[in-house]
């Protein structure tokens, strides 16, 4: 090369510090040329590229090792599924299942004892029936109320009695309208004599037939006059239209009675009539005269046998049901007026794969039972899903799921 660029082209590059100089020797004095630029450049994509890779390293990293832990959670989970509750899958039995349940004791799959119900699943008769909520009432009840204003003279019963029809309940003061009816009576009386003689005169041809009948017309209307006051008398004294028991009254001599104002309730409770709403679509399955059960809170233990006594003539449009009336015995009067009473219709009988309720484990919205299996020697309980469907009597309809004849844990396990 020339003397001018005997120094020729140099470049130094720090590592450490990514700087870079670059210069060449030209007369004894450095002077930066191009190439310096172009060399930045280039170290500066390079730390660029160096952070990328980093940081993709820990975000691909982070993210493997989530993956890991969703795997190991999902297969921890499936084999606590396969195992079943408390850790294990299955329950070691002893003893042969059988009617009413014997005992039968064996260690868990993972140490411990545990002893166990056994019983056989069953055939059994479920009856499909109609449920449907009533209302209790007498089989007739009335409030009682006076049919003007006045002030109550006596009051003839007690609170619960039972009292016979037409028997004096309250009287009011009926001082006025006993005046009036004796009043009555006493133009009657007069009316009535005036006529007589009239009479006796027109039968001897002393009197002209017009005159015997305006003597008539007076007597007429005098006797109606005496019906009136007496209509009047009898509005004070309020009487029982129908046997039965009265309720509880605050009504005591002295206070005023408004028309419409309720004095006592009347209930004739020898039997209590039920009406209740039966969905239209059971219209071909109810009758006149079908033979009902009805339960009730207050005596859950007991079930009561009536009779459908008559069907509505209408469906309601709004509700699409059929208003039924029902009759049920009260020979020990515990049933009440206004109490709520559970309805049963029967359907018919069908003949259904049944466990105990208490056999059924309830999981989420799975149901599982404990079927009984070999395993070698030993007897294990294993666990199975099974298809539910009615309850009666304690016993649940197994629709799918098992056969009739396996035995299974009745009780005993921590389902």
């Amino acid at each position: 090369m020339s003397n001018r660029f005997s120094a020729g082209l140099y470049f130094k590059v720090d590592t450490l510090s990514h700087r870079s100089v670059t210069g060449r020797r030209l007369g004894g004095r450095h002077k930066p040329v191009s190439d310096s630029v172009s060399s930045r450049l280039d170290c500066r994509a390079v730390r660029s590229s160096l952070s990328l890779i980093r940081r993709h390293f820990f975000l691909v990293g982070a993210l493997v090792i989530l993956g890991l832990m969703v795997a190991a959670g999902a297969w921890k989970l499936s084999l606590g599924k396969k195992q079943g509750p408390g850790g294990g899958g299955a329950v070691m039995a002893q003893g042969a299942p059988g009617k009413g349940g014997p005992r039968a004791g064996g260690p868990r799959a993972g140490g411990g004892g545990m002893p166990v119900a056994l019983v056989a699943v069953q055939q059994k008769v479920f009856t499909d029936t109609i449920d449907v909520i009533g209302l209790a009432k007498g089989r007739q009840s009335v409030t009682l109320t006076a049919a003007a204003t006045q002030l109550v003279d006596k009051v003839r019963f007690s609170d619960g009695q039972y009292v016979p029809k037409g028997a004096v309940l309250v009287e009011l003061k009926a001082t006025e309208q006993n005046a009036a009816l004796v009043q009555a009576q006493a133009k009657l009386v007069q009316a009535q004599r005036d006529y007589d003689r009239w009479k006796q005169l027109a039968a001897q041809g002393f009197a002209s037939k017009s005159a015997l009948d305006q003597r008539e017309a007076t007597y007429l209307a005098a006797k109606a006059d005496v019906d009136a006051a007496r209509a009047r008398e009898g509005d004070r004294t309020i009487r029982a239209p129908f046997a039965g028991v009265v309720g509880l009254t605050d009504i005591a001599p002295g206070a005023l009675i408004n028309p419409g104002a309720p004095i006592v309730t009347l209930d004739d409770v020898s039997a209590i009539r039920v009406d209740f709403e039966v969905p239209d679509r059971y219209l071909a399955t109810i009758r006149e005269g079908q033979p009902i059960t009805a339960s009730i809170d207050a005596y859950p233990d007991e079930t009561i046998a009536g009779r459908i006594q008559k069907l509505d003539t209408r469906i309601d449009e709004k509700t699409r049901a059929i208003t039924a009336r029902a009759e049920f015995p009260n020979l020990n009067g515990r049933l009440k007026p206004g109490m709520m009473l559970r309805i049963g219709i029967a359907r018919g009988q069908r003949q259904v794969v049944a466990a105990p309720e208490a056999a059924v484990s309830v999981q989420g919205a799975s149901n599982f039972v404990y079927v009984l299996t070999k395993q070698g020697e030993a007897t294990i309980a294993e666990q199975r899903p099974v298809l539910t469907g009615a309850r009666q009597d304690g016993m649940v309809e197994i629709r799918d799921g098992l056969k009739a004849g396996e035995p299974i844990v009745a009780d005993g396990l921590n389902k």
